[in-house]
Protein backbone atom coordinates (compact mmCIF):
# COMPACT_ATOMS: atom_id res chain seq x y z
CA UNK A 1 0.00 0.00 0.00
CA UNK A 2 1.50 3.35 -1.04
CA UNK A 3 1.66 6.40 1.20
CA UNK A 4 -1.63 8.31 1.08
CA UNK A 5 -0.75 11.89 -0.01
CA UNK A 6 -3.66 13.71 1.64
CA UNK A 7 -4.38 14.67 5.24
CA UNK A 8 -8.15 14.88 4.76
CA UNK A 9 -10.86 13.32 2.60
CA UNK A 10 -14.04 15.38 2.19
CA UNK A 11 -17.19 13.81 0.77
CA UNK A 12 -20.60 15.03 -0.29
CA UNK A 13 -23.41 12.62 0.64
CA UNK A 14 -26.26 12.44 -1.89
CA UNK A 15 -25.29 11.16 -5.34
CA UNK A 16 -21.64 11.03 -4.27
CA UNK A 17 -20.96 8.87 -1.22
CA UNK A 18 -24.48 7.44 -0.97
CA UNK A 19 -25.98 5.00 -3.42
CA UNK A 20 -29.17 6.12 -5.14
CA UNK A 21 -31.14 4.17 -2.53
CA UNK A 22 -29.39 6.30 0.16
CA UNK A 23 -27.26 3.46 1.53
CA UNK A 24 -23.49 3.24 1.99
CA UNK A 25 -21.91 -0.05 1.04
CA UNK A 26 -19.83 -2.03 3.57
CA UNK A 27 -16.96 -1.76 1.07
CA UNK A 28 -17.01 2.04 1.24
CA UNK A 29 -17.39 2.07 5.02
CA UNK A 30 -14.37 -0.21 5.45
CA UNK A 31 -12.25 1.86 3.06
CA UNK A 32 -12.99 5.13 4.85
CA UNK A 33 -12.54 3.63 8.29
CA UNK A 34 -9.14 2.25 7.31
CA UNK A 35 -8.09 5.67 6.08
CA UNK A 36 -9.22 7.25 9.33
CA UNK A 37 -7.30 4.68 11.36
CA UNK A 38 -4.19 5.66 9.43
CA UNK A 39 -4.60 9.27 10.60
CA UNK A 40 -6.51 10.80 7.68
CA UNK A 41 -9.33 13.14 8.74
CA UNK A 42 -12.76 12.23 7.35
CA UNK A 43 -14.94 15.27 6.72
CA UNK A 44 -18.32 15.71 5.06
CA UNK A 45 -19.99 18.61 3.25
CA UNK A 46 -23.70 18.18 2.60
CA UNK A 47 -26.90 20.05 1.86
CA UNK A 48 -28.65 17.85 4.41
CA UNK A 49 -29.45 18.93 7.99
CA UNK A 50 -27.83 17.07 10.87
CA UNK A 51 -30.93 15.02 11.66
CA UNK A 52 -30.77 13.54 8.15
CA UNK A 53 -27.20 12.30 8.46
CA UNK A 54 -27.31 10.81 11.97
CA UNK A 55 -27.25 7.19 10.84
CA UNK A 56 -24.33 7.82 8.46
CA UNK A 57 -22.35 9.58 11.17
CA UNK A 58 -22.99 6.65 13.51
CA UNK A 59 -21.57 4.30 10.88
CA UNK A 60 -18.66 6.52 9.84
CA UNK A 61 -17.45 8.74 12.66
CA UNK A 62 -16.65 11.86 10.68
CA UNK A 63 -14.22 14.24 12.33
CA UNK A 64 -16.39 17.21 11.31
CA UNK A 65 -19.32 17.94 9.01
CA UNK A 66 -20.63 21.06 7.32
CA UNK A 67 -24.40 20.79 6.84
CA UNK A 68 -27.20 22.73 5.15
CA UNK A 69 -24.79 23.92 2.43
CA UNK A 70 -22.58 25.50 5.09
CA UNK A 71 -25.28 27.08 7.23
CA UNK A 72 -24.11 24.88 10.14
CA UNK A 73 -20.60 23.48 10.50
CA UNK A 74 -20.24 21.00 13.34
CA UNK A 75 -16.83 20.27 14.78
CA UNK A 76 -16.07 18.02 17.74
CA UNK A 77 -16.18 20.89 20.25
CA UNK A 78 -17.86 23.81 18.45
CA UNK A 79 -20.55 24.81 15.96
CA UNK A 80 -20.45 27.65 13.43
CA UNK A 81 -23.82 29.00 12.24
CA UNK A 82 -24.78 31.20 9.29
CA UNK A 83 -28.59 31.58 9.40
CA UNK A 84 -30.68 33.82 7.15
CA UNK A 85 -31.60 37.06 8.92
CA UNK A 86 -35.24 37.57 9.87
CA UNK A 87 -36.02 40.32 7.37
CA UNK A 88 -34.40 38.53 4.43
CA UNK A 89 -36.15 35.24 5.24
CA UNK A 90 -39.51 36.96 5.47
CA UNK A 91 -38.92 38.76 2.14
CA UNK A 92 -38.07 35.52 0.31
CA UNK A 93 -40.89 33.48 1.84
CA UNK A 94 -43.43 36.19 0.99
CA UNK A 95 -42.35 36.15 -2.68
CA UNK A 96 -42.45 32.36 -2.90
CA UNK A 97 -45.89 32.12 -1.33
CA UNK A 98 -47.28 34.45 -3.99
CA UNK A 99 -46.37 31.97 -6.75
CA UNK A 100 -49.34 29.62 -6.83
CA UNK A 101 -48.48 25.95 -6.44
CA UNK A 102 -44.95 26.49 -5.16
CA UNK A 103 -43.87 24.03 -2.48
CA UNK A 104 -42.01 26.06 0.14
CA UNK A 105 -40.12 24.80 3.17
CA UNK A 106 -37.76 26.24 5.76
CA UNK A 107 -34.99 24.43 7.61
CA UNK A 108 -34.89 25.78 11.16
CA UNK A 109 -33.17 25.15 14.46
CA UNK A 110 -36.07 22.94 15.59
CA UNK A 111 -36.85 21.12 12.35
CA UNK A 112 -38.36 21.71 8.92
CA UNK A 113 -41.62 23.52 8.18
CA UNK A 114 -43.51 23.64 4.88
CA UNK A 115 -46.68 24.99 3.30
CA UNK A 116 -47.66 21.47 2.14
CA UNK A 117 -46.83 17.93 3.13
CA UNK A 118 -43.71 16.20 1.81
CA UNK A 119 -44.02 12.71 3.38
CA UNK A 120 -40.41 11.61 3.05
CA UNK A 121 -39.16 14.76 4.83
CA UNK A 122 -41.07 14.25 8.11
CA UNK A 123 -41.88 17.94 8.38
CA UNK A 124 -44.46 20.18 10.06
CA UNK A 125 -47.08 21.74 7.76
CA UNK A 126 -48.01 25.34 8.61
CA UNK A 127 -50.43 27.83 7.06
CA UNK A 128 -48.29 30.87 7.85
CA UNK A 129 -44.82 29.84 6.75
CA UNK A 130 -43.87 33.45 6.01
CA UNK A 131 -44.10 34.15 9.75
CA UNK A 132 -41.67 31.37 10.70
CA UNK A 133 -38.63 33.74 10.72
CA UNK A 134 -40.10 35.52 13.76
CA UNK A 135 -40.41 32.23 15.66
CA UNK A 136 -37.43 30.20 14.47
CA UNK A 137 -33.84 30.62 13.30
CA UNK A 138 -33.88 29.74 9.57
CA UNK A 139 -30.81 28.15 8.00
CA UNK A 140 -32.16 27.40 4.55
CA UNK A 141 -35.28 28.00 2.44
CA UNK A 142 -36.26 25.40 -0.15
CA UNK A 143 -38.68 25.70 -3.06
CA UNK A 144 -39.94 23.59 -5.94
CA UNK A 145 -42.95 23.52 -8.23
CA UNK A 146 -44.83 20.45 -9.55
CA UNK A 147 -45.37 21.96 -13.03
CA UNK A 148 -42.99 24.89 -13.39
CA UNK A 149 -39.24 24.43 -14.04
CA UNK A 150 -37.43 25.95 -11.08
CA UNK A 151 -35.40 28.14 -13.44
CA UNK A 152 -38.65 30.00 -14.19
CA UNK A 153 -39.31 30.88 -10.55
CA UNK A 154 -38.31 34.53 -10.45
CA UNK A 155 -37.23 36.04 -7.13
CA UNK A 156 -35.63 39.25 -5.94
CA UNK A 157 -32.96 38.29 -3.43
CA UNK A 158 -31.83 40.41 -0.49
CA UNK A 159 -28.10 41.17 -0.73
CA UNK A 160 -27.23 38.84 2.13
CA UNK A 161 -28.71 35.73 0.46
CA UNK A 162 -28.02 33.59 -2.60
CA UNK A 163 -29.59 30.67 -4.44
CA UNK A 164 -28.45 27.33 -5.84
CA UNK A 165 -30.41 24.64 -7.69
CA UNK A 166 -30.00 21.00 -6.68
CA UNK A 167 -30.60 18.16 -9.15
CA UNK A 168 -32.34 20.60 -11.54
CA UNK A 169 -35.48 20.59 -9.38
CA UNK A 170 -34.94 22.18 -5.97
CA UNK A 171 -34.15 25.81 -5.17
CA UNK A 172 -31.99 26.28 -2.08
CA UNK A 173 -31.60 29.74 -0.56
CA UNK A 174 -29.02 30.52 2.12
CA UNK A 175 -27.10 33.33 3.79
CA UNK A 176 -24.20 34.41 1.54
CA UNK A 177 -21.81 33.18 4.25
CA UNK A 178 -23.43 29.72 4.17
CA UNK A 179 -21.48 27.91 1.47
CA UNK A 180 -19.89 24.51 1.42
CA UNK A 181 -16.52 26.12 0.76
CA UNK A 182 -16.78 28.38 3.82
CA UNK A 183 -17.75 25.35 5.90
CA UNK A 184 -14.86 23.34 4.46
CA UNK A 185 -12.43 26.12 5.33
CA UNK A 186 -13.64 26.17 8.94
CA UNK A 187 -13.20 22.41 9.24
CA UNK A 188 -9.69 22.54 7.77
CA UNK A 189 -8.70 25.45 10.00
CA UNK A 190 -9.81 23.45 13.04
CA UNK A 191 -7.41 20.65 12.14
CA UNK A 192 -4.68 22.93 10.69
CA UNK A 193 -4.84 21.17 7.33
CA UNK A 194 -3.69 23.11 4.24
CA UNK A 195 -6.08 22.94 1.28
CA UNK A 196 -3.44 21.39 -0.98
CA UNK A 197 -3.42 18.31 1.26
CA UNK A 198 -7.17 17.70 0.80
CA UNK A 199 -9.11 15.52 -1.66
CA UNK A 200 -12.76 16.47 -2.25
CA UNK A 201 -15.50 14.31 -3.81
CA UNK A 202 -18.75 15.79 -5.16
CA UNK A 203 -21.39 15.83 -7.88
CA UNK A 204 -23.44 19.05 -7.84
CA UNK A 205 -23.15 22.81 -8.29
CA UNK A 206 -22.36 23.56 -4.65
CA UNK A 207 -19.40 21.15 -4.79
CA UNK A 208 -17.61 23.11 -7.50
CA UNK A 209 -16.04 25.82 -5.32
CA UNK A 210 -14.46 23.46 -2.78
CA UNK A 211 -13.44 21.16 -5.64
CA UNK A 212 -11.56 24.03 -7.29
CA UNK A 213 -9.79 25.07 -4.08
CA UNK A 214 -8.80 21.70 -2.65
CA UNK A 215 -5.62 19.94 -3.70
CA UNK A 216 -7.56 17.30 -5.63
CA UNK A 217 -11.16 17.52 -6.82
CA UNK A 218 -12.93 14.33 -7.89
CA UNK A 219 -16.35 14.14 -9.52
CA UNK A 220 -18.31 10.90 -9.63
CA UNK A 221 -19.36 9.87 -13.14
CA UNK A 222 -23.02 10.66 -12.40
CA UNK A 223 -22.13 14.26 -11.51
CA UNK A 224 -23.39 17.25 -13.47
CA UNK A 225 -21.36 17.87 -16.62
CA UNK A 226 -20.21 21.25 -15.32
CA UNK A 227 -18.78 19.55 -12.22
CA UNK A 228 -16.95 16.90 -14.22
CA UNK A 229 -15.48 19.60 -16.45
CA UNK A 230 -13.69 21.34 -13.56
CA UNK A 231 -12.71 18.20 -11.64
CA UNK A 232 -9.14 16.91 -11.63
CA UNK A 233 -10.46 13.36 -11.99
CA UNK A 234 -13.75 11.56 -12.64
CA UNK A 235 -14.44 8.45 -10.56
CA UNK A 236 -17.00 5.72 -11.08
CA UNK A 237 -20.60 6.52 -10.14
CA UNK A 238 -22.08 6.66 -6.66
CA UNK A 239 -23.83 3.33 -7.26
CA UNK A 240 -20.48 1.79 -8.17
CA UNK A 241 -18.80 2.96 -4.94
CA UNK A 242 -16.88 5.53 -6.94
CA UNK A 243 -15.36 7.29 -3.93
CA UNK A 244 -13.92 4.16 -2.36
CA UNK A 245 -12.80 2.61 -5.66
CA UNK A 246 -11.06 5.81 -6.72
CA UNK A 247 -9.18 5.99 -3.43
CA UNK A 248 -8.10 2.38 -3.75
CA UNK A 249 -7.05 2.55 -7.40
CA UNK A 250 -5.37 5.95 -7.27
CA UNK A 251 -3.54 5.82 -3.97
CA UNK A 252 -3.91 2.64 -1.97
CA UNK A 253 -3.50 -0.18 -4.45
Amino acid sequence: MSQFPYLAVIVDFDRTLLHTDKTISPYTVEMLQNLQKSGVKLLAATARPERAITSYCETIHFDAVTTLNGARTVMRDSVLENPICIESAECILEQLCKIEGTVVSAETASGIYANTDIPQWMLTVVDDIQKIPYREKIYKILASHPQMPVEQISLKFPKDTYMTIAEHKLIQIMNTSATKWNGVQRMLETYHIPTERVIYFGDDNDDMEPMRHCGCGVAVSNALDCVKEIADFVAESNDEDGVARFLLKAFLG
